[in-house]
């Protein structure tokens, strides 16, 4: 088995089209009989893609779907008519279930970090409100996940276009820095807000989760943004993974086989057994040990053996803490039995590999620095 991760890229494709072919009909209505090659100019697609939406189109309708129920065209050499729009011109008429519906959607919308126009949106949620009347009159309330607060206080200090002294944790590094930012903007990703920025201290636009920024001060300066300054490209997710990120190597078992799934992996190939062969890129590999340290005994590090190192020196410290443990503590040592009254127990222990490379460390009730999930592969955020 091999495979090689790929980001998907239809669904926004979809989106792009259903936006189009809406967008089609009321305009070939108001131009009957208008050349293709016009029309595509207008609506800035080629030709060919304006052929195959009109094609499209001659297959969608009202349910029936039979003769009357769908859009219908005609064509003279390289023009085209619409005959019959299958009530699309007509005034949209709303079930109360629908209008509530597009309500809590606008809301959500209205609250959503980065809303480009948030203006137009409330105006449309306004006319929605006052058409539907009662019907929509229930109380609602919208609210995005995490601390609302904050970001409520980060998007008007963004809107503000004042520079900001933050305090931010970096979880893919375990450490809190404070640095002055220069907003670029707010936005939502895998349902969590970000802030976009020119980090001074990094030099660089970097992205700041906004739950974990502990402190947020606005300066009495204007933003500072450097031209090269430009927005990030995030309609793959926050990571992105590319050839200058290290790469690890890990085998893992069947019950790890999850990791497949929720990081984007380069490589997945069969090995021995029930085991896979896994390659992803990650963030730094300060990560990785934390990681890999937090996984179960079915996971080994193969490559580098840089981070192989890294995992055993910190499973041997763990072991060393084990062993010694403090004087007023009536357990034994690691491995030791223990008793609670009629409960008899063995005390867990990580297990290291001593081969130098592969390391195997199972880490039950080991501390390891790992705090809930850094996001896929360190989440790189505010480096």
């Amino acid at each position: 088995m091999s495979r090689t991760a790929a980001r998907p890229t239809g669904s926004r494709a979809s989106a792009d089209r259903l936006a189009r072919l809406l967008n089609l009909v009321p305009y070939l209505l108001a131009r009957p009989g208008i050349e293709i090659a016009e029309a595509a100019g207008d609506l800035g697609v080629t030709e060919r893609q304006l052929r195959e939406d009109l094609e499209l189109l001659w297959v969608c309708g009202l349910p029936g779907y039979g003769p009357g129920d769908l859009i219908d065209m005609a064509f003279d050499g390289d023009r085209v008519t619409i005959t019959y729009d299958a009530g699309i011109d007509r005034p949209l008429r709303l079930t109360p279930d629908e209008a509530l519906a597009l309500v809590v959607a606008l809301r959500m919308l209205a609250e959503t970090p980065g809303v480009a126009n948030r203006d137009a949106v409330e105006r449309a949620l306004a006319k929605i409100e006052n058409a539907a009347g009662d019907t929509v009159g229930a109380p609602v309330a919208v609210r995005l996940p995490g601390d609302s607060e904050r970001v409520e206080a980060l998007r008007a200090a963004v809107e503000g276009g004042r520079a900001l002294r933050i305090t931010y944790y970096t979880a893919a590094r375990d450490e809190t820095t404070e640095r002055i930012v220069d907003p670029l903007r707010m936005l939502m990703v895998g349902g969590r807000a970000y802030v976009e920025a020119w980090c001074r201290r990094a030099e660089a636009v970097r992205l700041f989760r906004a739950d974990r920024i502990d402190a947020v001060t606005e300066l009495d300066e204007p933003v500072a943004v450097p031209p090269q300054a430009r927005p990030s490209d995030l309609t793959g997710g926050v990571f992105r993974p590319s050839a200058d990120l290290p790469l690890i190597t890990l085998r893992i078992g069947r019950r790890e086989r999850w990791i497949t799934e929720y990081y984007p992996c380069e490589r997945v190939e069969a090995g021995e057994g029930d085991h896979w062969l896994v390659s992803l890129r990650v963030t730094d590999l300060g990560w990785a040990r934390r990681f890999v340290l937090g996984l179960g005994p079915e996971v080994t590090v193969v490559a580098p053996a840089q981070l192989a190192e890294q995992v055993r020196a910190q499973a041997l410290a763990a072991l060393d803490a084990y062993a010694t443990p403090p004087a007023d503590d009536p357990a034994g040592p690691a491995g030791a039995i223990a008793s609670d009254g009629d409960d008899v127990h063995a005390k867990p222990s990580p297990v290291v590999d001593g081969s130098g490379l592969a390391v195997a460390v199972p880490a039950p009730g080991v501390a390891t620095g790992v705090s809930g999930s850094a996001g896929p592969a360190g989440d790189p955020d505010g480096r």
